[in-house]
């Protein structure tokens, strides 16, 4: 048996958010766009979901085209089955939306949900191919002072996350 370990980045506009995730069964795609509509109406989106068996499609919705594209070619590269990448429109937030997705039944694990450069580490073997994790931003260049902790806390409040 061969193993091949790939880092996958995701092709994606910086401003841009992404969730990345592992389910289970092809209701995912018409189960994650309701979610994504009932938590945020309105919410622009694109998601797109690589089938693991049958014809072993990418599946995709959504309701923005430019975000469908991306997420369908994003799906396609990575190929790893069962899963699922979701994109956020520019002004929309996993924050408001997380939790809709983690309680639709069939998603089993969250990779990430961020608006970093991000790569997938995916392996690769005679059968298919799965993701093992990924790397999200980039490495810490140092520690939080406090200038840095009232910078954070500040931000929070200016933006309607903490009172």
């Amino acid at each position: 048996m061969t193993l091949e370990l790939k880092a996958v980045p995701i092709d994606k506009p910086e401003p841009i958010n992404i969730i990345l995730g592992q389910s289970h069964f092809i209701k995912t795609v018409e189960d994650l766009h309701e979610a994504l509509v009932t938590a945020v109406p309105g919410i622009q989106f694109g998601l797109a979901f690589c089938e693991a068996s049958g014809e072993a499609l990418v599946r995709w919705s959504g309701t923005s085209d430019a975000m469908i594209e991306l997420a369908k070619q994003n799906a396609y590269t990575l190929g790893a089955g069962h899963s699922f990448i979701v994109f956020l429109d520019e002004g929309y937030y996993p924050i408001n939306v997380i939790n809709a997705i983690k309680m639709v039944p069939e998603v089993v694990h969250i990779f990430c949900a961020t608006a970093n450069p991000v790569e997938v580490i995916v392996a690769e073997t005679a059968q298919g191919r799965g993701i093992l994790g990924v790397v999200d931003g980039v490495k810490p260049q140092g520690l939080e002072g406090a200038a840095e902790i009232t910078w954070r806390k500040d931000l929070l409040r200016t933006i309607g996350y903490k009172l």
